[in-house]
């Protein structure tokens, strides 16, 4: 009786640790984060801190989803979904990226309606209070994406890593937020809305990025030129395999499927060829750890390509010949035994 393995996957649990990790400090940091600016806008009169807290506010949100979606996305595959569940982290990266967009656009229609309405004009300064804030904020965030950041390129997770672009342009934000309350108490109220313009300007550019990017993965886009090279390579270095006649990768969320046709001598049996197949498929899967399945093809090395025609070899025909005669005696044999 085989033994069954019930101990946990020590890579898998370190893996949800920081997931979690992750998704707490990005939510409980941002929730922070909005209360202060929140208190800070409403006792230090300023409006530009209390519109940078709802831009935290946002951020939660957008830690959520992204914790949503690489969980989901780590799902196993299941009967309505054979090749698994990757390709929702994709569509969770595009969602954060739309979500920052909206948040940009809305940041900078409110600043160009301050400055062509002149909204500005009245308000009263800003105490120290809220330059204060915004300048924790900005140190805050600017941790937060590096911290994100990193475990997001140790995960491979395309979520995580638009979670962090979310927090450096909160960041980005309070800069604004920052320049225009200083503008104000030296008098340049007018410094508020064009910051905040600028600003905006730059968080929308971030989202664009983030966009492109998850598109091009959604549209089964292929891996890198060098890395389809040292697939090749490694393929190449079977000793039985004559040449490489196709390989094609494709994209699935955070790892890659791959397809590749290997030419083989077209003497060698059936389970000769087969095990050659079976040695590159795990010889790839081994030395590319982000590859997901390998469908390997093999066409005997004296297939024209072109019309599809085998060309034989002498040895070939030779035992092609052997065979058919070996077919006639039995033939014959069986015919006049049944007469």
């Amino acid at each position: 009786m085989c033994a069954v393995n019930l101990m946990p996957n020590p890579e898998k649990t370190t893996e949800d640790k920081i997931i979690v990790r992750l998704s707490l400090v990005g939510i409980l940091g941002n929730i922070a984060l909005a209360i202060a600016k929140l208190l800070a806008g409403l006792l230090g009169h300023s409006a530009a801190i209390m519109s940078d807290a709802v831009h935290s506010l946002s951020d939660v949100l957008a830690t959520f989803i992204a914790y949503l979606g690489v969980k989901t996305s780590a799902a196993p595959p299941d009967r309505l979904h054979p090749y698994g569940h990757e390709q929702v982290e994709n569509l969770t990266t595009l969602a954060l990226g739309l979500a920052l967009l909206i948040t940009g656009v809305m940041l900078g229609y409110n600043a160009l309606d301050s400055l062509v309405n002149r909204l500005y004009v009245d308000k009263p300064a800003p105490t120290v209070l809220p330059a204060l804030i915004a300048t924790l904020s900005i140190v805050s965030k600017e941790a937060m994406y590096w911290y994100t950041r990193h475990y997001a390129l140790a995960l491979n997770s395309s979520a995580f890593l638009a979670d962090a672009q979310h927090h450096r342009a909160d960041g980005y934000s309070s800069i604004g937020a920052l320049l225009g309350i200083l503008g104000a108490r030296l008098g340049l109220k007018a410094l508020d809305p064009l910051a905040s313009f600028a600003i905006c300007a730059v968080i929308v550019w971030v989202a664009v990025g983030i966009i492109r990017v998850a598109l091009a993965q959604i549209i089964d886009v292929s891996c890198e030129e060098s890395v389809e090279k040292q697939m090749a390579q490694c393929i190449s270095d079977h000793r039985l395999v004559d040449r490489i006649d196709l390989l094609r990768t494709r994209r699935f969320g955070k790892r890659v499927f791959v397809e590749v046709e290997i030419a083989v001598d077209g003497n060698r049996t059936l389970w000769e060829s087969h095990r050659v197949a079976h040695e590159v498929h795990n010889a790839v899967e081994q030395n590319f750890p982000f590859v997901k399945h390998v469908m390997v093809h093999v066409n005997p090395t004296q297939l024209n390509d072109e019309d599809g025609e085998l060309i034989e070899s002498p040895s070939h025909m030779e035992a092609r010949a052997q065979r058919q005669a070996l077919y006639e005696r039995y033939r014959d044999a069986k015919e006049k035994h049944e007469s």
